[in-house]
C-alpha cells in the first residue's frame, strides 16, 4: 500500500484559505473605510453648507435689522413732521379765522355807522359802536345774522349820545360765532 502525505495539501488549502479570508477581510476593512470617509467627507460639506447659511442668514439679519432702524427712523421723522404739519394747519386756521371775521365785519358795516370796540372770549363776540341813526343798527344787525361768521345777534344798549354837537345812537351788541369757527381769546378795539 502507498501512503500518500496529504498534510501539505490541507495545510496549504489551509493556507490558502487564511489568505483569501485576510484578503476579503482586508477589503471589506478597507470598503468600510472608504464608506465611513465618504460619509465623513458628505456630513463635513454638509456641516460647512449649513455654516455658510447660517451666515448668510445671520448677514441678511443684520441688514434687515438696519433697514427696521432706518424704517423706524423714517416713522418717527413721518410722526414729527406730521405733528409740526397739525401745529402749522391749526397756526394758519387761528391766523385767518380772526382776520376772515374782521374783514367779513368790515364789508358788513354800512356807511355813517362806526365800530369802537370788538372782542371775543369762547363762542361770544362783543360789539360796540356809534351810528348816525337807529335804523343803521337794525341793518348792521340784519346783515351780521345772514352773514358766515356770526348768529343769534342781540342788541343790549341802544342810547342817543351827542359827539361834537351831533346826535348820535351809541350801541352794544352781542352775538355767537357760528360752530367750527376759531377764535382768538381777545382782540383788542378797532376804531373806524
Amino acid at each position: 500500500m502507498i501512503k500518500i502525505n496529504l498534510l501539505p495539501v490541507r495545510a496549504a488549502k489551509k493556507k490558502e484559505t487564511a489568505i483569501q479570508q485576510l484578503v476579503i477581510f482586508g477589503v471589506v476593512i478597507v470598503l468600510i473605510a472608504t464608506i465611513v470617509t465618504a460619509l465623513y467627507m458628505f456630513k463635513r460639506v454638509q456641516i460647512a453648507t449649513a455654516k455658510e447659511e447660517i451666515a448668510s442668514a445671520n448677514n441678511r439679519i443684520d441688514e434687515l435689522k438696519k433697514k427696521i432702524g432706518k424704517l423706524e427712523e423714517l416713522k418717527s421723522l413721518k410722526e414729527q413732521v406730521k405733528k409740526k404739519l397739525d401745529v402749522l394747519a391749526q397756526l394758519r386756521k387761528n391766523k385767518t379765522g380772526p382776520a376772515q371775521r374782521l374783514e367779513s365785519l368790515s364789508n358788513l358795516t354800512p356807511d355813517k355807522l362806526w365800530l369802537t370796540n370788538y372782542s371775543e372770549s369762547d363762542q361770544t363776540v362783543k360789539i360796540s359802536g356809534i351810528a348816525l341813526t337807529e335804523d343803521l343798527i337794525a341793518q348792521f344787525m340784519k346783515a351780521l345774522e345772514g352773514s358766515n361768521d356770526f348768529m343769534a345777534v342781540e342788541l343790549l344798549v341802544s342810547e342817543q349820545t351827542e359827539i361834537a354837537g351831533t346826535k348820535l345812537k351809541k350801541f352794544d351788541l352781542t352775538m355767537k360765532l357760528k360752530s367750527g369757527l376759531l377764535q382768538p381769546p381777545v382782540v383788542p378795539a378797532v376804531k373806524k
